[in-house]
């Protein structure tokens, strides 16, 4: 592991105004400086002042620990937080984004988007001045992946060589774990049923980034992905959106379930986790997510401590 006083502070500086769109829009000697940062603040070896500068939230997607680990990281780091919900802002009453991101980078120092279109991200990053965030699209969540990687790291201490089997639908949570996962040498298996599998282009783009031997496979049969594996991984099977395919959904994601079955046929120490809300009986059982295995909640608390050291390295605060 990279020690901040070995040149991690150098590293991340160089993360200053820049966007964070998608996973791969870091290095790998980023993520891991970012994760070794996290773990820092997180221990309390580390104190950043930001010097109030604002958070500018715009959330067009519900959220309960995206929203509030934001709000806590930029309270942390000595800074505010604005809610820009579009129901009660020009945002939602037809006001063109151009002229809301270009308006809001006056304002603001740093916005975190939570929208459905990664397109609409990225045109707000176009549009604005200041750094923007993605805090989850339908293309990718790369925050919810850097506190995956940070929880894995926390459990085996070295992330190169471990294999992390993520069991479930091939959605935005799937992509951001194959590219950062690729990046920081972390083998990753995706087992989806059939039609339901993640882009090809995101598999691809993963394998091109892959390092140091480090694999990306995906498959449609889970008993075959969890072999092994240091961390079982799955999320619910209809995202924000796509309510309407429930009952389709859980007639093709049958056998799916992250049970104890799946936990036996993983590595002896294999953790599990879920970037939550969990639906406990379906996508993953009662059991297995109280078990003693589970790290679902230090990994959810770990979305603060990445956070707050992508906002202390974005805002240039280090």
């Amino acid at each position: 592991m990279v020690s901040f006083h070995q040149g991690v502070a150098a590293v991340l500086s160089d993360l200053k105004g820049k966007d964070f769109l998608s996973s791969s829009d870091f290095s790998s000697e980023q993520i891991t400086a970012l994760i070794e940062l996290s773990i820092q603040l997180k221990k309390g070896e580390r104190r950043i002042d930001l010097g109030n500068r604002v958070l500018g939230l715009i959330f067009s997607k519900a959220s309960t620990r995206t929203r509030v680990s934001f709000q806590v990281a930029m309270a942390r780091l000595g800074g505010q937080t604005v809610d820009l919900n579009p129901q009660i802002s020009q945002v939602g009453r037809g006001e063109p984004l151009e002229d809301t991101a270009r308006v809001l980078s006056r304002f603001c120092d740093v916005l975190a988007i939570r929208t459905y279109e990664q397109q609409e991200l990225a045109d707000y990053a176009s549009w604005s001045s200041i750094p923007v965030i993605n805090a989850l699209t339908d293309l990718e969540h790369p925050c919810q992946a850097l506190a995956d990687f940070l929880t894995l790291q926390e459990s085996f201490g070295d992330l190169k060589g471990q294999t992390l089997s993520y069991i479930g639908d091939g959605n935005n949570v799937a992509n951001s774990l194959m590219i950062c996962g690729a990046l920081l040498g972390v083998n990753i298996k995706i087992a989806s049923p059939r039609g339901y599998e993640p882009i090809p282009a995101i598999v691809d783009h993963a394998r091109s980034l892959a390092l140091k031997g480090s694999s990306i496979e995906v498959m449609n049969e889970p008993w075959e992905a969890v072999k092994g594996a240091q961390a079982l991984y799955t999320d619910v099977w209809a995202s924000m959106g796509q309510e309407q395919e429930q009952v389709k959904r859980e007639e093709a994601f049958k056998g799916f379930c992250l049970d104890s079955g799946f936990l036996k046929e993983a590595d002896k120490d294999a953790i599990v986790l879920h970037c939550l809300p969990a639906h406990r009986g379906e996508e993953i059982s009662e059991e297995l997510m109280e078990s003693s295995s589970s790290r679902i909640f230090d990994q959810s608390e770990n979305r603060l401590h990445v956070q707050q050291a992508l906002l202390a390295s974005v805002l240039g605060g280090l």
